[in-house]
């Protein structure tokens, strides 16, 4: 299944999309799409509804975050060797964990406000988890039944806050929309291959990032498990998975986002997103 939420931000409602496209309303069977209703059971109830049985919602409507109430923004860094590459740095030898506020989340189209002092603006495309189950010290070979499924994440951020102030990451990553999430939670019975999967982000109109889950050092399950070591994951925690090569930070010379510019981004049975980057406001 494709999940969705759609309407005003702050007030958005679930919705499905179903095999034509068209955007079905969930909200006589569920509340909303949040870690409490993309369990097994849950999404098994959704699945079983004919989605011509629901109402039909106005294809112009606005898309919101993926998921709601999410507890952790968890992201993972320098997970393409080829990204770690252009970055000057070593291939790490276990997964760099950060954390990205969830006040970042904003829906997959929603514009993108440029921080006031931000002075190195930076995209990445990344594959994106959705946590289903509570997860805390699992295995690998568990890791699958705890996900939910799979989104598309823009993990935006301003390489100077990151790099040049001193501290850990967080703070060039945790800005006001700099975590789009979406348009769809593709479920995990959709995707027959997490780590065959085509990722591509263009800023105006120009191919910047190609990359595919193949070449990730750590694999999908690997990071569920590993993160579960360190903190418990709760229904509806987010995980960004790294990002191929490609990023402004990595040109010679290096090339950032300015107020104007437009990102277009996706990964194969996962959506896109488009967003335009705006003055700080």
């Amino acid at each position: 299944m494709k999940l969705l939420r759609f309407g005003d931000a702050g007030h958005e409602r679930p919705g499905l999309l179903d095999a034509t496209g068209v955007i079905r309303d969930l909200s006589g069977v569920v509340a909303d799409i949040t870690g409490l209703t993309i369990n097994d059971a849950s999404l098994a109830r959704v699945a079983s509804i004919d989605p011509q049985s629901l109402p039909t919602v106005d294809a112009a409507v606005r898309i919101g975050p993926c998921v709601g109430a999410v507890s952790k923004f968890i992201c993972v860094g320098l997970n393409y060797a080829d990204h770690a590459a252009e970055s000057n740095l070593p291939i790490p030898q276990e997964p760099i964990l950060f954390q990205k506020a969830v006040s970042a989340i904003c829906g997959p189209n929603d514009d993108v406000i440029r921080p006031k002092t931000a002075t190195k603006m930076d995209w990445e495309v990344e594959l994106g988890i959705v946590i289903g189950k509570r997860a805390r010290n699992i295995t690998e070979d568990q890791a699958e039944a705890h996900i939910a499924g799979y989104c598309v994440v823009n993990d935006v951020s301003e390489r100077a806050y990151q790099a040049e102030r001193g501290g850990q990451w967080t703070k060039g990553k945790s800005a006001d929309t700099f975590g789009p999430i979406g348009p769809w939670l593709v479920t995990r019975d959709e995707i027959a291959d997490i780590q065959s999967l085509a990722l591509f982000l263009d800023v105006d109109g120009i191919r910047r990032q190609t990359g595919n889950t193949a070449t990730m050092i750590f694999s999908v399950y690997h990071l569920v498990a590993y993160i579960s070591e360190f903190m418990t994951l709760e229904p509806g925690d987010i995980i960004a998975t790294g990002t191929p090569p490609g990023v402004g930070m990595g040109m010679k010379p290096p090339v950032y986002l300015e107020a104007g510019q437009t990102m277009h981004l996706g990964i194969a049975g996962l959506g896109e997103q488009r967003q335009t980057v705006v003055a700080y406001r």
